[in-house]
């Protein structure tokens, strides 16, 4: 079912809740949701009155026009889009408030809405289609499973190729090259691959690190299907493993599971962490445990909604999480298991399936 007349529908119901009468749209992501255009240079003008309105550049002339079809009037620019922008939104009514994505917009674009001033009321706002994305419809819960798909089928592969004196690099450029022949898009972030003291660093880049027999080897990537994303942590151990490895892959393990069976749309994301931190807290790890347990994915990586101790918010039904709790132990490496979950409405739906043992692997 096409769904992007229920999205802006959405849209403009929500912006004339807030007194808004347009709202100027510089997200890419946000621009994709919405219309379907996934090129890299676009304004999108959505109106309560008139017809959405996007703007691109001659790179996209061919593109926008199957991706968009009827869903905003396209307008090539010759030009800046922003020197198209003033007759794109000739329909707005003079003095009409119209709303700019704060979060998105560079200070030097800013002030050139100071251009129009006099015509329109500019007033900032924040995550406004943010908020509608982070409930999941059909066809995006299908594109996030294909992306967890590939994610999964192209570390399998990698696993197999592991061997010791590989670098880090080197794992993951046989992950991507994996990842690409499976038919990822791309990888939504750069692929952590950290060996042994390293496995330390949340956000390690892969390094010229050589693997080592004994240590823990810990692999955070994803894949993207159609722009949308997986995000998936597994570590292993290389060619042996010794108790105090075991112990503390256990732990993140449990903590894993008690929070991805656990997690319920409702639940504010501070209950959500807690389900996972507490169980790391009690078994005396809970300094080791220095980030939040999720975030968001779709379009982006890293989107709504939050599981970190500070957010209040609840968690909607349809939104698909990360549950990633971790211990770090600086100078000896760390353990992170990273799952996909979908908040249905009956309850978690659980999308990664590799194992989550400690595996051996080299």
């Amino acid at each position: 079912m096409e769904r992007r007349p229920q999205r802006l529908g959405a849209l403009r119901a929500s912006l004339a809740e807030s007194g808004y009468d347009a709202l100027l749209v510089t997200s890419l992501p946000n621009i994709r949701y919405l219309t379907g255009f996934s090129g890299s240079n676009a304004l999108l003008v959505v109106a309560a009155e008139s017809a959405s309105v996007l703007l691109t550049d001659f790179r996209y002339a061919a593109q926008v026009g199957d991706e968009v079809g009827d869903h905003a009037r396209v307008r090539i620019e010759k030009a800046s889009l922003w020197a198209g922008l003033r007759d794109a939104m000739a329909p707005i009514p003079d003095a009409a408030r119209v709303a700019f994505e704060s979060a998105h917009l560079l200070h030097a674009d800013y002030e050139r809405l100071a251009d129009f001033a006099l015509r329109w009321q500019w007033r900032p706002t924040v995550g406004v289609v943010e908020a509608l994305r982070e409930r999941k419809d059909a066809g995006e819960l299908f594109l996030i499973r294909e992306a967890v798909r590939i994610a999964e089928a192209a570390l399998q592969r990698t696993v197999a190729e592991v061997r010791l004196g590989l670098t880090e690099r080197q794992v993951a450029g046989i992950l991507e090259h994996h990842l690409r022949d499976l038919g990822s898009d791309g990888t939504p972030f750069e692929t952590i691959v950290a060996a042994g003291e390293r496995a330390a660093l949340p956000h390690a880049r892969a390094s010229s690190r050589e693997l080592q027999g004994g240590e823990f080897l810990l692999i955070d990537f994803g894949a993207s299907h159609e722009g949308y994303c997986s995000d998936i942590t597994r570590t292993f151990a290389l060619r042996s493993v010794n108790s105090e490895m075991q112990e503390i892959h256990d732990i993140v393990r449990e903590a894993n599971l008690s929070a991805s069976g656990g997690v319920r749309a409702g639940m504010r994301g501070r209950d959500a962490d807690a389900l996972a931190r507490g169980y790391i807290d009690a078994r005396g790890y809970g300094d080791a445990f220095g980030h939040s347990l999720g975030h968001g994915i779709g379009l982006e990586v890293h989107e709504g909604p939050r599981l970190a101790k500070t957010a209040d918010a609840p968690l909607p039904v349809g939104a698909v999480v990360t549950i990633e709790p971790g211990i770090y132990r600086p100078g000896w490496g760390g353990v992170r298991i990273e799952d996909n979950v979908h908040l249905a409405a009956d309850g978690p739906e659980l999308l990664t399936s590799f194992p989550r043992e400690l595996m051996v692997i080299g």
